[in-house]
């Protein structure tokens, strides 16, 4: 055999190697890890309907592992839930319910401190009113109490954010189609998603009061009072993201699902929804965002709806 040939076969054998090697690691890399915390909510919502659709959203996206964890029912005695955070990468969180333990409150603060990830899905942002630290990791929520004294409400004005101190607490329209607008596109989160989209029949959450201390708008939506009753015609902030100590926190207001609805319900199958969630919980989770921008991402015209 001359030379070269030797040169060129060996060549080959390590480009097969390498190719080899490479799809070893790619399959064996390490999922991210899931908490998806749930188990109670108010009677406008279903969390036994959600946290299936979630966790069947995250998985589809190949990247996490998902382990459900359930609370007491309302009610119930707490002082026994006591979540491992410190096993996971993030926690999604479809919770609004009691009271958690002292302890758990303060296990959950130190495992965002220390830079664990916060996914808060919609009425999550209407948890733990009097609890200052959860508070500080929403930037704002809605109702339970939270009036003026609560904190600011945040608006998208001249081409920034700003943060309202005139009366006002949480309100929505009733449920509707609406463009959402993004606002940091150069966010991870955000990046290669259309300047604007029309997310699925979801309710608005406006009026949001909060420290929003360390927060950025990613995306905003309004609705006209003179169409939809409780609208407020401002840019109300429909994502968000947060930091924490070393911490990464994304609040999504999206994603209403009520006690009557099943899985199929649009606001949570809207792919809008889908792909932020699912790049918002990488994010929180790694800093970083490697899911693309799925092709059927809906556009101004007319939403994107998956069937589950």
């Amino acid at each position: 055999m001359r030379a070269s040939s030797i040169l060129l076969h060996r060549a080959a054998i390590c480009l097969s190697l390498v190719g080899f090697l490479f799809s070893v690691s790619a399959a064996e890399k390490p999922r991210i890890k899931v908490m998806l915390l749930t188990g109670q909510c108010s009677r406008y919502h279903n969390w036994k309907v959600s946290s299936v659709v979630l966790k069947r959203e995250l998985e589809a996206a190949g990247i996490f592992a998902v382990d459900t964890v359930t609370s007491p029912p309302q009610g119930a005695d707490m002082s026994g839930f006591k979540p491992d955070f410190a096993k996971y990468d993030v926690v999604v969180m479809d919770y609004d319910g009691d009271e958690w333990p002292e302890s758990t409150r303060k296990a959950f603060t130190t495992f965002i401190d220390d830079g664990g990830g916060l996914v808060t899905v919609h009425a999550a942002d209407n948890a733990f009113p009097h609890w200052p630290e959860f508070n500080q990791m929403i930037g704002i929520g809605g109702w339970e109490g939270r009036t003026e004294s609560a904190g600011v409400k945040v608006r998208w004005r001249d081409g920034g954010m700003v943060v309202d101190q005139t009366p006002g607490t949480a309100t929505h329209p009733p449920k509707h189609d609406f463009l959402v607008v993004t606002r940091s596109p150069n966010h991870p989160i955000m990046q290669g998603l259309p300047a604007e989209w029309l997310h699925a029949s979801d309710e608005l959450y406006s009026q949001l009061r909060g420290p929003a201390e360390n927060l950025t708008v990613l995306a905003t939506a309004s609705a006209d009072p003179a169409k939809h009753p409780n609208g407020t015609g401002m840019n109300e902030p429909m994502l968000m993201a947060i930091r924490f100590g070393k911490g990464r926190i994304f609040h999504t207001t999206l994603g209403h699902v009520g006690p009557r609805d099943n899985e199929a319900t649009a606001a949570v199958n809207c792919v809008g929804f889908i792909t932020t969630f699912q790049r918002g919980t990488e994010w929180a989770a790694k800093g970083e965002v490697t899911l693309p921008v799925p092709s059927d991402f809906p556009g101004t015209e007319k939403t994107s709806v998956r069937k589950p």
